[in-house]
């Protein structure tokens, strides 16, 4: 009876181990994600938004040239364009920031102008409603300790997600009105 609980707990401190090394490799891989200046950042607003959907990645556009880089996390199934509400999707096309949300559930949010002309056509075609509240956020509140690890798996409903101090950051580059790609 000793040696089957012995046994026992052996296998849930080995797993609670393995747990520990997952969680401390995840840290680490998170923390080489952080975000980076791929040219000198000058002063002023961003003057477009691109979002890499294949490489998880949003950037920040100063003539052109990106001038800050992300990692990010998608809608659960990230392959392909939103066509229909609860697809988790994240669209794909050009857009606009149309708003902002201090008071959001994800730290900050802002707004994309999801969905344009083309995105109600497609959805009409389908039968389908296109959706809506496709923001670029940070984590979901209470949960910024996490930081970039949350980028290892895509979680959201069909927006792009950043840590809160990256939202922090996007949210005084980025102003109203500044134009979004969002790529395959």
């Amino acid at each position: 009876m000793k040696r089957e609980r012995f046994q026992r707990w052996r296998g849930v401190a080995e797993t609670r181990w393995l747990w520990w090394i997952a969680c401390a490799g995840l840290l680490l891989w998170a923390s080489c994600s952080a975000p980076t200046e791929t040219a000198t950042a000058a002063s002023g607003p961003a003057d477009g938004v691109l979002i890499l959907k294949s490489e998880r990645r949003l950037q920040l556009l100063r003539d052109g040239a990106p001038f800050r880089s992300y990692r990010i996390a998608l809608g659960r199934v990230p392959e392909g364009p939103k066509r229909c509400e609860g697809d988790m999707k994240t669209p794909e096309g050009k857009y606009v920031v149309s708003g902002r949300n201090p008071h959001s559930q994800y730290h900050l949010s802002l707004r994309v102008s999801y969905p344009n002309a083309q995105d109600r056509r497609e959805a009409s075609r389908l039968g389908c409603s296109p959706g809506g509240d496709i923001m670029i956020h940070g984590l979901p509140n209470s949960w910024g300790r996490i930081g970039a690890v949350h980028t290892a798996v895509d979680w959201t409903r069909g927006c792009v997600a950043v840590t809160d101090a990256e939202v922090e950051e996007i949210w005084k580059l980025v102003e109203d009105g500044t134009p979004v790609e969002i790529r395959p």
